[in-house]
């Protein structure tokens, strides 16, 4: 690479740099060729639970069933274009990186300062950059003049960084000020910016535990229901049934048994839950992210922008005298609060280091408008920060900065570490120096000066806590200043200058806490720095290890910390890697470029909508209000979608078993065919059509966010589930075998014709009783009691109804027949009903003041577990919550 040649001023010619292209390749990142279409579909519809649809809407067909046929097939066509669409739009994060580079570069070539496209800058170039520009490719720096270049988005950093000759600057990154001649050194994929979109590409999201729950359900499923279906068809062909009456009645048991509304109601459940989020402000990509959020254990956040404000603002300051002040304010905005930390009123010496400040200062704000909602700056966002501070001091900047003009300045310089202006004041001549505390009162004040001690003290105290310090020393002369006009000034105080933490975050990350959900804060930031922001939000203390990304990350450190600072992009894909590889399922959340790939790994990624667009397509959940408690809602919705769904599974799977059961037991009682194949298909076409999927619309228990989320490795029929399914089952089987004895024995010739009623009213009446508890004051789901009511309404036609008879094979039964038959299939819910009142009643008694174990640390729904002591990981949540 002809570096000697670029690094003369007339930079590469052009046969140069078009010879490096040909053989390099344009400046850009290479986009990975997606699927195809029918590659696509084909891993969607390799689903077990699809597969298992698909087998049964074969069988339906061989039965002539079209219309559960049509149903099953449009669930799985609507399922496969949900997925494959959520998966475009995912391939759509390294698309974005193009719009995010700089789309034209300043060069020099054959001896000319020239615009080219970024995509044609080569090694060797030398580029030149300003105010404004987007570093097109990796840089070597030759010459630099007062660079600081934001890089945010690369890297995390909250805090513009200066760059120097010798350094280098990286693709991707912005010049906030100065100006910078550099010669390029990688380009493309070879380039910071090439890297991370290299890891973004190489990392694919893995199943949500929801699917890989469904996806054991399907498996043991299919198997179960085959295996039992075969004993039922050998067993009537032993009692010398037909064959083919067997094979269909065995075939039809097949298709009641399945779920096959299971896809309708998750589809329905998570649909809903997107919905409510996204008038919450979180936009689901991703419709199974909604469940995930549910079963989320760590939370790994991002601290600038996320936590913080993403704006640098003064935080405290500390005057002359030894005075404290805190600062309250939001953002830019120019109003706010200055309290004196010994309760005093505001003092001259402080408005005379806020004006100071402003006056040593080259930012300026800029009011909301219609594009910008909010106070913004141009300029360096540290200087930024001091007039809006000097402004909540009461001070009119502008109006300072007219009184006392600028006359001559020493800029701010990475090597000297401060900034010198000279003013006009009326005859006089007023010299401010601001910058590194060490440099302010080593080298520019007067030798005379006492009383630094304090001073010193203050910037150590501010330094520890977190924050930037800026010491700000003057002198007023008559007429000239000296010939070195940044010596012997005297102090005026110090500033501690740092990312503010947004209203509120320290109760969001309470309140994550009593959702057994671990907040773990990621930043690129100085580890002093990650330490005192977590202790400010409570998720660290005095004393807890702070994992730095200097330092290497050991699994076992990544499992046991809750702060991490100087971590790098690839550094985060590895935290969140280590903590899945610990059984956790990982919510990551991001803002920039440096975030991608990890927001990509994690379980669900959840962006910032004010971040940059390579960060929202890399999520899962998209956060237009940039508000971390919106997270905590949308867990929120998550836990209610699963538990939705366990509801509905208790009640489609138990209805499933009971009609097993009554065709397994009824020849053993003296009742040869129990029902007939359209019978069973009838019967599960009204329980598991609308009533099931009313289900997935359930409100939300009252304890969602106060209750641990469930074990990544739990069964979806785990915690009890399952023993309540076939309990359940066992229920509505008893009652409807019972029923069809007591009529046969009695001589009644509808006997069979009873089973079916009592069968399906009785899986009805279930429904009502597992739908979720309604709360005074809160809306319940109407839906539910309509399509109970529906279903119930055509149950009972099926044995009145002449056409229906007929095609069903039932008999009429008279009115109080059927009054009798609802009186029976009403028993499993009314059980079921007392059973959950009586569990709630000695929870609410666990619950009350007035119990002996009640009091702090006793009882309460935020409370550990028995069993459990205070602040250790939170188990999985064993109860049901079904």
């Amino acid at each position: 690479m002809p570096t000697d040649t670029a690094s003369a001023a007339s930079g590469l010619s052009t046969v140069e740099a078009g010879a490096i292209l040909a053989a390099d390749g344009p400046n850009r990142v290479e986009k990975v060729a997606p699927p195809r279409l029918a590659y696509r579909i084909g891993r969607q519809l390799t689903d077990p639970l699809v597969a298992l649809l698909l087998a049964s809407a074969i069988v339906t067909l061989a039965l002539r069933d079209l219309t559960d046929t049509l149903v099953i097939a449009l669930v799985v066509v609507v399922n496969t274009t949900i997925g494959v669409t959520q998966e475009v739009r995912a391939d759509r994060a390294i698309a974005a990186l193009d719009r995010l580079a700089a789309p034209v570069a300043r060069v020099v070539r054959d001896g000319v300062d020239q615009l080219v496209p970024a995509a044609e800058v080569v090694r060797g170039d030398l580029v030149l950059l300003g105010a404004g520009d987007v570093v097109p490719a990796d840089l070597r720096l030759g010459w630099a003049e007062r660079l600081r270049l934001d890089e945010a988005a690369l890297t995390g950093e909250s805090v513009p960084v200066d760059r120097g000759a010798g350094q280098e600057a990286y693709a991707g990154t912005v010049v906030l000020t100065g100006r910078a001649r550099g010669t390029v050194v990688r380009v493309g994929a070879a380039s910071a910016l090439g890297r991370i979109a290299s890891l973004v590409a190489s990392t694919r999201p893995g199943p949500t535990p929801l699917q890989r729950r469904l996806n054991r359900l399907g498996q043991v499923l299919g198997a179960a229901i085959v295996a039992l279906s075969a004993v039922i068809m050998v067993l009537g062909l032993i009692a010398g049934r037909p064959l083919e009456q067997m094979a269909i009645t065995a075939v039809s048991l097949v298709v009641a048994a399945v779920p096959e509304s299971l896809p309708a109601v998750v589809t329905l459940a998570l649909a809903l839950g997107a919905y409510r989020m996204t008038r919450g402000h979180a936009i689901a990509r991703r419709l199974h992210a909604v469940e995930t959020l549910g079963s989320v254990t760590v939370l790994a956040s991002d601290k600038t922008g996320t936590l913080t404000e993403g704006r640098m603002a003064v935080d405290r300051a500390v005057t002359c005298d030894g005075r404290g002040y805190r600062v309250v304010g939001q953002g830019y905005e120019p109003t706010g609060e200055v309290h004196a930390e010994d309760g005093g009123v505001l003092a001259d010496r402080l408005r005379e280091l806020a004006t100071a400040g402003a006056l040593c200062n080259d930012a300026t704000l800029t009011p909301p408008d219609d594009a910008h909602p909010r106070w913004g700056a141009i300029g360096d966002p540290l200087e930024a920060a001091l007039v809006a501070f000097a402004e909540r001091c009461g001070i009119d900047v502008a109006e300072r900065r007219a009184e006392l003009p600028r006359v001559a300045e020493q800029p701010f310089d990475a090597a000297t570490r401060r900034m010198v202006t000279v003013h006009r004041a009326g005859g006089d001549a007023l010299v401010i120096c601001k910058g590194a505390p060490e440099v302010v009162f080593g080298d520019v004040l007067d030798p005379a000066t006492t009383g630094l001690t304090e001073l010193v003290r203050a910037a150590r105290d501010l330094a520890d806590a977190g924050l930037r310090v800026i010491a700000v020393a003057a002198r007023r002369y008559p007429r000239q200043p000296p010939g070195d006009p940044a010596t012997g000034l005297r102090p005026l105080g110090v500033v501690g200058v740092g990312d503010p933490l947004r209203p509120g975050a320290a109760e969001v990350a309470a309140s994550f806490d009593r959702a057994g959900v671990r907040l773990v804060l990621v930043t690129g930031d100085h580890p002093a720095t990650a330490a005192a922001i977590a202790g400010r939000l409570g998720i660290a203390h005095r004393g807890d290890e702070v994992v730095s990304g200097d330092e290497g990350l050991p699994e076992e450190r990544a499992q046991a910390a809750r702060v991490f600072a100087r971590i790098r992009p690839e550094q985060k894909l590895t935290i969140v890697t280590e903590l899945q590889h610990g059984g956790n399922v990982v919510a990551m959340t991001g803002d920039g470029v440096n975030d991608a790939p990890a927001l990509r790994r994690a379980d669900i990624g959840v962006a910032m909508g004010g971040g940059t667009e390579v960060a929202r397509q890399a999520a899962d959940l998209v956060l237009t209000d940039d508000n971390l408690a919106t997270v905590g809602t949308a867990i929120g919705e998550g836990r209610r979608v699963y538990d939705n769904i366990r509801r509905f599974l208790r009640y489609g799977l138990s209805g499933g078993f009971a009609e097993i059961a009554v065709m397994l037991t009824g020849p053993f009682v003296g009742l040869a065919v129990p029902l007939l194949p359209a019978q069973i298909l009838w019967v599960n076409l009204l329980t598991h059509g609308l009533p099931g999927v009313a289900l997935g619309a359930e409100p939300a228990a009252p304890d969602v966010l106060r209750r641990p989320p469930r074990s990544p490795q739990e069964s979806v029929l785990g915690a009890g589930l399952g023993r309540a399914v076939l309990a359940t089952g066992a229920l509505i089987s008893v009652g409807a075998l019972g029923a069809g004895v007591v009529a046969q024995r009695a001589g009644h010739p509808a006997w069979q014709s009873m089973i079916f009623v009592v069968l399906g009213l009785a899986q009805l009446g279930v429904a009502l009783a597992v739908a979720a508890p309604r709360r005074r004051g809160r809306p319940g789901n109407p839906s539910l009691f309509w399509a109970v009511a529906l279903s119930a309404v055509l149950q009972v036609a099926g044995v009145l109804v002449g056409p229906l008879r007929t095609l069903l094979g039932t008999q009429p039964l008279t009115w109080s027949e059927l009054g009798a038959c609802a009186l029976v299939a009403a028993v499993p819910g009314v059980v079921l009903g007392l059973g959950r009142a009586l569990s709630g009643g000695a929870a609410r008694r666990a619950r009350s003041p007035t119990s002996r174990t009640s009091g702090p640390g006793h009882g309460g729904a935020d409370a550990p577990r028995s069993g459990r002591k205070p602040g250790r990981k939170p188990r999985p949540d064993r109860r049901e919550g079904s």
